[in-house]
C-alpha cells in the first residue's frame, strides 16, 4: 500500500513546491547570463586567438559581449560562428556599422565587438524603439550603450527590477553583475533575438 501512495505523494509535494520555486520565471536567456554572475570577475579586452567554433577567453574573465555569448551558447546558438558567417555574407554592412578599418572578418573577434552584435541583432531578430520606459524593455531583451569616451557596451535585460526598470545584466568593468543601469547611459539599440 505505501509503495503505490509514495509516488501520489511525490507527484503533490512536488507540485505544490514548483510553482513557489518558479513564481519570478525567467526567459533561458536571462537564466544563462546571471549563471555568469560571480563567476566572471574581471573585465579583460585583450585580443586573443581563439578556437572555432566554441572559442571562448577564460571564464574568469571577459568583456560585456561575451555575458551575451555565453548566455547564446547556454541556448544553442554560438554566435561566434553566427556573426562571423553573416560578417563573411555581408561584409559591408558591418562595416558601415563598425568603427574600426579591418580588411576582412576575425574569427576571433568578431563576435566580442558591440556594433557588430548589434548589427547581427538588428539583422536576424527585432530592432526595437528606443524608449525611456522601463516597461517596454522584457526579459531577454538585447540593449546597447554609448559610454563616457564613446565607449560602446551591451547588456541583457533581467527579469528583476529596481523601482519598475528592469536590471541589466552585463560586464562593464568589475565581471558580470546584475545592476540597476538601464537608463544610466544613452540606450543606442534595444534589440529581440530569440534561438529558433
Amino acid at each position: 500500500m505505501l509503495v503505490k501512495i509514495f509516488p501520489i505523494l511525490l507527484l503533490a509535494i512536488t507540485q505544490a513546491v514548483l510553482p513557489a520555486v518558479h513564481a519570478a520565471p525567467a526567459t533561458g536567456l536571462v537564466d544563462a547570463a546571471r549563471s555568469q554572475v560571480g563567476v566572471t570577475l574581471s573585465y579583460d579586452p585583450r585580443y586573443e586567438r581563439l578556437a572555432y567554433p566554441g572559442g571562448d577567453v577564460p571564464i574568469e574573465r571577459g568583456v560585456c559581449t561575451d555575458v551575451v555569448v555565453r548566455a547564446y551558447r547556454k541556448l544553442g546558438a554560438d554566435l561566434q560562428v553566427l556573426v562571423h558567417q553573416d560578417m563573411r555574407q555581408a561584409w559591408a554592412v558591418y562595416q558601415k556599422q563598425g568603427r574600426w578599418q579591418m580588411k576582412a572578418p576575425d574569427r576571433n573577434i568578431d563576435h566580442r565587438r558591440v556594433p557588430n552584435l548589434a548589427t547581427f541583432f538588428g539583422r536576424h531578430g527585432s530592432s526595437l524603439p528606443v524608449s525611456k520606459d522601463g516597461r517596454n524593455y522584457k526579459p531577454g531583451d538585447i540593449v546597447t550603450w554609448m559610454l563616457p569616451g564613446n565607449l560602446t557596451h551591451i547588456g541583457i535585460v533581467s527579469d528583476r527590477q529596481a523601482g519598475g526598470v528592469p536590471l541589466i545584466i552585463h560586464n562593464i568593468g568589475a565581471g558580470t553583475k546584475e545592476e540597476n543601469i538601464l537608463f544610466a547611459y544613452p540606450v543606442t539599440g534595444h534589440y529581440r533575438w530569440k534561438v529558433r
